[in-house]
């Protein structure tokens, strides 16, 4: 019997009540034909209804392309679980208005409960969120009212050899919707010109064993047996059906219809030129970053701010300093930002999402770069919720529980700020309106305490000061020459830090136009001038000694 079917035959597959899985990330590897026509379906029929959507990141564009196209669909969802939906205006809309119950898990811990499916286990293990808003202790994943009124867990607390762990239960998946680029007559997938290799098997492989129907939206069928046999994903005996997908609902990505083979790791291009990132707050954090990268180091940039550092590295000469890896499975090469987020053009290596995020978990991320929306004075991070809107952690968690040396990044202030380069340091004129500072986090993407016990290494970077989490709690260990301790810092905060009675200035060449002259050779060693301390005990704010 033929696999082959339409994108509408599939779509009548998916019944009311059922679990569904699409597969995505941000604007790669969505099977957009298939989404599309379960939206007209259920404009034709009314169902399916109540159905629990399962997905690991955001699959869309954020105007509404990718599974956004479900949510406008009244009705037809009952539950999200899922890891990230910064994408997905329509699935934001649906939690944040309480039409649906949302569970956010992990990254990581969701591929890892989709291999527990599949392998049939009871559920699965694992420690990364400790301590965060996954943790049963903080809400247990619970994103909205909605969630918290069903009465259902989606983890639990156990402990095994001694060890605090997060349990989560298995539940068997009943259809799913994953994208490939080739497939056979007989099913087999290859992912050839994808950007990413991300969930596609482990999806298939849950619902399959599941006993549930697998379907596959590839850019064009081909012969039985033409697919090189190193180059199939995914066997037949796994897939149920194929559907071969309209072109204007099958490109690569949803940035562009072009295909580029360079950032699937088909072809490498010549290095372009760069523009410098402007002098500006943006500036000053990634160099203050960069400082921090030391040689051979496997390094994490995440979305926004932090993507800043990949053009500091270039002005500096540092690129071949470090290996850049994402959470989605590229390693090396120049990341892309925006919907584009997770592919790298000239990538070195391509990782399964699933393998490169238990390496992460296992510790081995040297440093991470990320973006924080709140810090508290135990040095919890919030990245994920804004004003009871979540977002969503994705990979964030994974990355910042156990990588070895971890900088977050941004403005002290949100909203918009007046600073101005003066000399060698900052002069603020207008203060952002809102404070990132606070007393307590509205959620905690990232445990401080949890960071202390294992003796992480952790700065809280701005372009006025620069924190470090210590026993104590947040400790202002530097401040930008021209910044006002207490107008500056301590009055746009909610809480006072630890600070020492000598801080250190921010190194000047920080402020400066021009490359900062960060070369591996000298990247152990201070600038002169940097070795200033300023005296902020009282009556002595202001002088200046000598470390």
């Amino acid at each position: 019997m033929s696999k082959i079917i339409t994108a509408a035959q599939a779509a009548a597959l998916v019944k009311d009540g059922c679990t569904l899985t699409t597969t995505g990330f941000n604007g790669f590897g969505c099977p957009e034909d298939l989404i599309m026509s379960l939206a007209a379906h259920y404009d034709q029929t009314g169902h399916p209804k109540d159905v629990t959507l399962v997905k690991c990141t955001s699959q869309g564009d954020g105007q509404g392309r990718g599974v956004s196209h479900l949510a406008e669909r009244p009705g037809m969802f009952k539950e999200l679980i899922l890891s990230h939906m910064g994408y997905d205006p329509g699935l934001r809309k649906l939690v944040q208005e309480e039409r649906v119950a949302c569970f956010m898990l992990p990254l990581g811990n969701l591929m890892q409960l989709f291999r527990a499916i599949a392998g049939g286990l009871p559920g699965a293990i694992a420690t990364t969120g400790l301590g965060t808003f996954a943790d049963p202790r903080n809400g247990g994943g619970k994103a909205n009212q909605r969630a918290r009124d069903t009465g259902k867990e989606v983890v639990s607390l156990v402990e095994l050899g001694g060890k605090e762990c997060l349990f989560y239960p298995s539940f068997p998946i009943d259809v799913c919707f994953i994208r490939a680029t080739y497939g056979d007559e007989a099913g087999n997938l290859s992912i050839q010109n994808e950007a990413m290799n991300i969930e596609q098997f482990e999806v298939a492989a849950a619902v399959h064993n599941s006993g549930g129907i697998v379907i596959a939206q590839v850019d064009r069928v081909v012969k039985q047996g033409s697919i090189p046999a190193k180059e199939v994903l995914i066997h037949g005996f796994m897939v149920d059906y194929l559907v071969e997908g309209r072109p204007e609902y099958s490109m690569q990505s949803f940035e562009t219809d072009a295909f580029r083979p360079e950032i699937a790791g088909l072809a490498s291009i010549p290095a372009v030129g760069f523009d410098p990132l402007p002098m500006g707050p943006r500036k000053i954090c990634c160099r203050r970053a960069a400082m921090e990268l030391r040689p051979n180091s496997l390094i994490n940039l995440g979305i926004g701010m932090p993507g800043g550092i990949g053009s500091v590295a270039e002005e500096e000469g540092l690129t071949d300093l470090f290996t850049l890896s994402l959470e989605c499975g590229p390693l090396g090469g120049i990341p892309l930002g925006g919907i584009d987020f997770g592919a790298t053009i000239n990538p070195e290596a391509m990782y399964r999402m699933a393998d490169i995020l238990q390496l992460y978990d296992g510790g081995a991320l040297d440093m991470a770069v990320l973006g924080f929306a709140e810090v508290d004075r135990l040095g919890n991070v919030n990245a994920h919720s804004f004003n009871n809107r979540m977002v969503g952690a994705g990979g964030f968690i994974d990355i910042t529980q156990n990588v070895k040396k971890l900088c977050f990044i941004g403005t002290f202030t949100a909203g918009k700020q007046t600073v101005k380069m003066k000399g060698d340091g900052l002069s603020i004129h207008t203060q952002g309106p809102q404070k990132k500072f606070l007393h307590q986090v509205e959620a905690i993407t990232f445990s401080g305490r949890e960071a202390v016990r294992k003796g992480q290494e952790v700065l809280y970077i701005t372009e006025r000061a620069v924190f470090r989490l210590e026993q104590e709690g947040l400790t202002l260990v530097e401040i930008a020459h021209g910044v006002d301790l207490q107008r500056d810092i301590l009055d746009q905060m909610e809480f006072k830090p630890v600070i020492p009675e000598y801080v250190r200035y921010m190194d000047p060449r920080l402020f400066r136009e021009g490359p900062m002259g960060l070369t591996p050779e000298q990247m152990e060693m201070l600038d002169p001038e940097y070795e200033f301390w300023r005296d902020l005990r009282p009556g002595g704010e202001g002088g200046e000694s000598r470390g």
